[in-house]
């Protein structure tokens, strides 16, 4: 079963299609990464799946209902986020925040202590949020998004403008949630490397529309191993290669070539030096997922 699902999801401001045709499958019990660079729509996406932006067009279809009006408030009871920066009161202590959520969603009281113990804010609940650290505050965002542990969580950037300690920390925290509560979580990040240590499926945009959605697994398929080849007279080892029924391409001062058996590239080097050509060069090559995320992306937008 999918927890999310959207169908033709757009959203328009002015003469500016901010999200086109957006059709996002959320498998449910899944870490889903939604990537793509900064302004290509991700936050515009998560607010309208959280009723926070009215769609233009298309449909939301969460925890197996069409989300409309009439049952709005039931679905997003069932839903935890934590959009952009957190909100708190800073004259109030982290337990007093909490305290204000718990009230409004109605949740047991107990909820408070167990939320904190899980991000780790036991020993700092009786302090002003006001003195928290950035990470401390994010934390306690998620804290607040934990409580009355819904089905479903939505973090936007939650590890932005953290510090490399604060990053893991929030990193593993979410990794744990699906096995410890059977939550689904959807992270939104530009960092692809974040994504690729949290997530099990992947969805990638760019200025609005989807380019890519599946597993991590699949995206990392799409890194495939070539040789690259450089040799004294790269002209010549072509014409030798393609004589040899071995496919290949100029890529700058190197040849590249499909993946070889070792016997076939013995061959290949007996071939190359029978004829006195040197070999400068022959390297295996494989993509990395930066150079996969830039293709899809658009070269020109920075990660």
């Amino acid at each position: 079963m999918n927890i999310i699902e959207t169908c033709d999801l757009s959203k328009q401001y002015g003469n500016i299609l901010r999200v086109s045709h957006l059709s996002l499958q959320v498998p449910e019990g899944s870490i889903y990464g939604f990537l793509g660079p900064n302004g290509a729509g991700k936050s515009t996406t998560l607010k309208m799946i959280l009723g926070l932006v009215r769609p233009t067009m298309g449909e939301i279809h969460m925890l197996g209902r069409r989300m409309e009006q009439k049952n709005r408030l039931f679905l997003l009871r069932q839903v935890g986020s934590l959009i952009e920066s957190p909100s708190y009161y800073g004259h109030l202590t982290g337990e007093e925040n909490l305290k204000v959520v718990q009230t409004l969603r109605n949740v047991p009281e107990q909820q408070i202590q167990e939320v904190l113990h899980i991000v780790r804010l036991d020993g700092q609940k009786h302090k002003k949020v006001s003195q928290y650290s950035l990470g401390m505050k994010q934390r306690l965002g998620l804290a607040s998004a934990l409580l009355g542990y819904p089905k479903l969580l939505i973090l936007d950037e939650p590890t932005n403008g953290l510090d490399p300690a604060g990053i893991q920390e929030m990193r593993e925290l979410i990794c744990s949630l699906p096995q410890r509560f059977g939550m689904t979580v959807v992270v939104s990040s530009h960092l692809l490397t974040e994504i690729d240590q949290m997530a099990d499926h992947v969805a990638i945009i760019r200025d609005g529309e989807l380019v890519f959605q599946n597993t991590l697994e699949q995206l990392h398929h799409k890194s495939c191993p070539h040789l690259a080849l450089r040799t004294t007279n790269n002209p010549l080892t072509r014409h030798l290669l393609l004589e040899q029924s071995i496919p290949c391409q100029e890529e700058g001062d190197y040849l590249i070539l499909p993946i070889l058996s070792d016997e076939v590239t013995a061959q290949l080097v007996f071939l190359l030096t029978s004829q006195h050509l040197g070999i400068v060069r022959l390297e295996e090559r494989r993509k990395s997922l930066e150079d996969i995320f830039l293709e899809l992306t658009g070269k020109e937008r920075s990660l």
